[in-house]
């Protein structure tokens, strides 16, 4: 009987997970072993996090109630999604949920770095806080260790917490051979020159290569994201230098001591330019 329970439940639970994973937007996300939901000791805390927690992991697993009012179940809705991107956040930190990360990684699904020197190198989403409510979602490349944002919109209203300070990082301790190289192709594997990956060597011969390439090229000119949003003359340099966040790698909200020593001394090197800037600048209103 209890066997019998468990199999409805992973039924149902798959109606709201295909739902939520469909919907335009959350490409982002991928989907979160029904196990690993239906295990409580993995939401330990969620539920100081979540408003209705109960009623919402309930609409998540689509055991809600019949009976709940249409007025409660438009704002469950709401509290569902960010009880499941919480969810999300440390499923991305275990085995299983670092491979299917890992394939859309190798398919940049996640988008590509727009800076020419980077070589199409993918890039992946990334939380500057764990905290919801606080940060949107932003895009980290692994070759300049930069940070932008989502090229659409609906991608960059979704909350960085979903993903947290943990997974990029994370990513490339577990997978070293993808640590991207600093100068030339990107090497993602297999699954690279299947997924449009940008590569060194040839993709077809005569018109049929040339056409590859042409399609490729305009596909990665619109998955590239913006860097800077407005321009001008009256912008700052030195104080949009100042407002560029960065990511600091963490493993489980502790920095790592290495990185953390060398971003001390790359922010050394950054106030200085910023410095020669704001001189700069004053020269120039002078």
């Amino acid at each position: 009987m209890h066997e019998r329970m468990r199999a409805l439940t992973t039924v149902l639970l798959l109606q709201w997970i295909s739902w939520f994973l469909s919907s335009k937007g959350n490409e982002y996300f991928c989907e979160v072993d029904e196990d690993f939901i239906l295990d409580r000791f993995n939401l330990t805390g969620l539920n100081n996090e979540v408003a209705n927690y109960p009623q919402a992991l309930d609409l998540i697993t689509d055991q809600l109630d019949d009976d709940i009012q249409d007025e409660f179940r438009g704002s469950l809705d709401v509290q569902a999604r960010l009880l499941y991107g919480l969810i999300h956040a440390r499923w991305i930190v275990t085995a299983r949920g670092l491979a299917k990360m890992l394939e859309k990684y190798k398919r940049a699904e996640f988008g590509r770095c727009p800076r020419v020197l980077c070589q199409q190198q993918p890039l992946l989403p990334v939380g500057l806080t764990d905290i919801p409510y606080e940060k949107s979602v932003k895009l980290y490349c692994g070759r300049c260790e930069d940070l932008y944002s989502p090229k659409s919109s609906r991608h960059g209203s979704i909350d960085g917490a979903y993903f947290g300070t943990t997974f990029p990082h994370l990513l490339f301790l577990v997978y070293p051979t993808l640590i991207p190289p600093k100068s030339g192709p990107a090497d993602l594997g297999p699954l690279a020159s299947n997924s449009g990956a940008s590569g060194s060597g040839a993709t077809g011969n005569g018109a049929a290569g040339g056409e590859i390439t042409r399609t490729r090229t305009r596909r990665q000119k619109e998955e590239a994201p913006m860097i800077v949003e407005g321009g001008g003359e009256n912008i700052n340099t030195a104080s949009v230098a100042l407002k560029a966040d960065r990511y600091r790698p963490k493993i489980y909200g502790f920095p790592v001591h290495e990185i953390a020593k060398l971003q001390r001394w790359q922010e050394a090197v950054r106030d200085r330019q910023v410095r020669r800037l704001e001189e700069l600048e004053e020269q120039g209103t002078t």
